[in-house]
């Protein structure tokens, strides 16, 4: 069976992140890598770079630049530590785990599709800053929200949960600013890597298909798209609520891998961050942004012997990525040295004229 580009380029990327699992299970099993503070990086990697394909999904195939991701994540991440809290005790563990994905991804689809129904109408700077007032919106609600639980069913407060008693048996399983705490930490490495491959199969074939072709159609010229007959409004929708689903996921992933979770973790800083990753994998390069959410999150922590030179070093490479990747004498440069080394050799025809 003949395999198409698309296809191979899938397998390829796909094979890339099975690859760099097999190789860091090997080490940590070979004890070779036995730094605790280097696994605990695994799990965020693998949250970041599902966010960083995700974001891809907007500002590289849709073409619009949204700075509101931290908020898909951020509503993805509570309503899937608020589900395993609230029913850890009536069903498995795993169980409850594994319905918080579909929990939190439907969540976030919600709020993706609500947001997107009156934002995507607008375009460039307009977009952008609508999107980065619904991720401070959000981040400001839910730190605001109580939410306790006793004998007599659930209590819900705004602003403070001064006054307010609950049973001796009760809980507060949301508390305000200080989060939700005691979540069980059942994310894990292969967790993680699963869910990436489930984000990077997701985002490759809607790239690939009809949808996908509609949707850059629309990214490269709209009134041509718009002239043959395709439902801006809809395909931009599509695409939009994708990438806010796969962000709930990376959410929930995130938030059962620590004990407490905070509402202030997804600031403006948190979607810069993740737009850093997109802008410096490549904008469309659904490969590149893995490759850079991997070696830009690991880069800080590579770099603490610097002690408090370690972001100003930071700060260089991104520059020097940033020109590396962008700039016209680099790209000119970098093609030739493609052509050089895998220039095709010459046929019999070829070297017969060339003698001729």
């Amino acid at each position: 069976m003949k395999l198409t580009k698309s296809t191979k380029n899938t397998f390829v990327t796909c094979g890339m992140v099975v690859a760099a699992y097999l190789i860091m299970e090997l080490l940590m099993n070979g004890g070779v890598l036995t730094s605790s503070h280097i696994k605990s990086l695994l799990v965020p990697i693998c949250v970041y770079s599902m966010l960083a394909v995700s974001l891809n999904l907007t500002v590289g195939i849709l073409g619009e630049l949204s700075l509101g991701h931290a908020g898909f994540v951020c509503v993805g991440a509570f309503s899937g530590a608020m589900f395993t809290r609230c029913l850890s005790g009536v069903m498995p563990g795993w169980l409850c785990f594994l319905l918080a994905f579909v929990v939190g991804a439907i969540v976030a689809g919600v709020f993706g599709l609500l947001i997107g129904i009156p934002v995507l109408r607008l375009r460039g700077d307009y977009l952008a800053i609508v999107t980065l007032a619904f991720g401070e919106i959000i981040k400001n609600i839910v730190n605001v929200i109580y939410v306790g639980r006793d004998s007599s069913g659930f209590t819900i407060v705004f602003n403070s949960n001064a006054g307010v008693s609950l049973d001796s048996d009760g809980e507060w399983l949301m508390n305000g600013a200080q989060g939700v705490t005691g979540i069980t930490k059942y994310s894990s490495f292969t967790i993680g890597v699963v869910l990436l491959l489930i984000t990077l199969v997701v985002v490759l074939n809607f790239i690939n298909s009809r949808t996908g072709r509609a949707v850059m159609a629309i990214r490269d010229n709209r009134i041509a798209a718009e002239a043959t007959g395709i439902n801006v409004t809809k395909y931009k929708l599509m695409a939009f609520t994708v990438s806010a689903v796969l962000a709930g996921m990376a959410g929930v992933l995130y938030a059962h891998n620590y004990v407490i979770l905070k509402a202030k973790t997804f600031d403006y800083n948190f979607s810069i961050l993740i737009l850093v990753f997109v802008v410096l994998g490549g904008i469309g390069s659904v490969r590149g942004s893995v490759i850079a959410a991997t070696i830009l999150y690991i880069l800080p922590e590579m770099l603490r012997g610097f002690s408090e030179y370690r972001m100003l070093i930071y700060a260089i490479v991104l520059i020097i990525c940033m020109l590396f990747n962008w700039s016209p004498s680099a790209i000119e440069w970098r093609e030739k040295v493609r052509a050089k080394l895998f220039k095709k050799p010459k046929g019999k025809a070829e070297i017969d004229s060339d003698n001729a």
